[in-house]
């Protein structure tokens, strides 16, 4: 994995980690209202999409079919403007997370993919192959790498947003 893609994961985990390492749990599980997601829910949907996404790119390396789809613009997953549902297999929990127990499935996560992408000897096949994204349609599987950490800085936005609103009301 090119060093750019291993340092925005590295970099972008950090951050998020930052975010939510002082926050009560009650802050944590506290929703800013009924019909959004708490700040432990967003972190869960985080660990839900990065194990998904591993199990993608497993598939995706074993199709035979290997025509190159073209490439996506995935860094437009940052446009928070454009809501974007989440599949059921990754909405969160409804039960609350202690944040240390989210920090714990995070770094179980993380730890899960580094270890599966060092097993991808050529790495160039990541390039050539695609699997279907929820969002994206065919997805060369290099860019759902690249996703991952995307994604996850789109949802330490809305994490900030959350605390602000949280903040507002006390």
């Amino acid at each position: 994995m090119n060093k750019l893609v291993n340092d925005n994961l590295y970099e972008t985990r950090n951050n998020l980690v930052k975010e939510i390492t002082l926050l009560s749990d009650a802050q944590f599980n506290s929703k800013p209202d009924m019909n959004k997601w708490s700040i432990a829910q967003v972190c869960h949907h985080l660990v839900l999409v990065e194990e998904a996404s591993i199990k993608a790119i497993t598939w995706g390396l074993k199709e035979i079919d290997s025509t190159q789809k073209e490439r996506k613009k995935v860094h437009l997953i940052l446009d928070r403007t454009k809501k974007i549902n989440a599949p059921k297999i990754v909405e969160p929990d409804v039960e609350p997370f202690e944040v240390q127990q989210i920090i714990d499935l995070l770094n179980d996560s993380r730890k899960k993919l580094i270890t599966f992408l060092s097993t991808i000897e050529d790495k160039s096949i990541l390039a050539e192959k695609s699997v279907k994204h929820p969002a994206f349609g065919e997805l060369p599987l290099d860019q759902w790498i690249e996703q991952i950490y995307l994604h996850e800085q789109r949802h330490i936005e809305q994490i900030k947003e959350i605390k602000l609103l949280l903040d507002a009301r006390h």
